[in-house]
């Protein structure tokens, strides 16, 4: 089996690829695909606005276009899920957003799905998205850790912060499922889950296994996505 699955932080910050690249680990098999991780030079340090999200639309195109010949299948590792079907307009192969597969595979372990979000203007964007993906029913609430993207690096912090939220969205808002709504937040999603007691899902390996499952199964050759 070979083949190779890009996953781009859109991103300028080398710390927030790097914990892309462990937490992905697991997902790595002998025979393939391979997984790299890259980093969109020309992002900003954190996408924190709408704003963020649309300037990283045209470099992200012309990364994939660059990358085509290269890559089985591609992934935006950004919860914001900037440019995907712009990106999608540019190459025939797969593309991934993490937000969309997070959320799919939420809903496929709990009823209703909670949101950790990095910072409280983050959750009327992520609204929208579950508004337009339909799913708005299935959504217990989506809550603010108050961290930027590069403020994650500080673990004592984040780890509480993340574990503190979880629980609120699993006591209060009756959430049984946790999706991590930043990139940034994936080195802890395994002591989060052994903290909340309940699956939580990291939304890159969500999107990364997908792309795997596309890659070994033939279906790159066919996706209309």
């Amino acid at each position: 089996m070979t083949g190779r699955i890009l996953v781009i932080n859109p991103n300028s910050t080398a710390a927030v690829t790097s914990g892309i690249d462990e937490a992905l680990q697991p997902l790595r098999m002998a025979g393939g695909p391979e997984i790299e991780c890259a980093t969109l030079a020309e992002g900003p340090p954190g996408i924190e606005t709408q704003a963020q999200v649309e300037s990283v639309v045209q470099p992200l195109c012309r990364m994939v276009a660059a990358r085509g010949n290269d890559a089985s299948a591609f992934v935006i590792a950004c919860y914001s899920d900037p440019g995907l079907h712009a990106v999608r307009e540019t190459t025939r192969k797969p593309v991934l957003g993490i937000a969309e597969s997070g959320i799919l595979t939420a809903l496929t372990l709990g009823w209703r799905f909670g949101v950790i979000s990095i910072l409280a203007k983050s959750i009327p964007r992520h609204r929208r998205y579950v508004a337009q993906m339909g799913v708005q029913d299935r959504l217990a609430g989506d809550r603010a850790v108050g961290l930027g993207v590069v403020e994650l690096a500080d673990e004592s912090r984040t780890l509480g912060r993340l574990i503190e939220v979880g629980k609120t969205l699993r006591d209060s808002d009756s959430a049984d499922v946790l999706v991590m709504g930043c990139a940034g937040m994936a080195r802890y999603r395994q002591r989060l889950q052994d903290a909340v007691h309940l699956p939580v899902v990291e939304p890159t390996q969500a999107a990364v296994g997908m792309a795997i499952a596309r890659v070994r199964l033939g279906w790159e050759r066919l996706s209309g996505a």
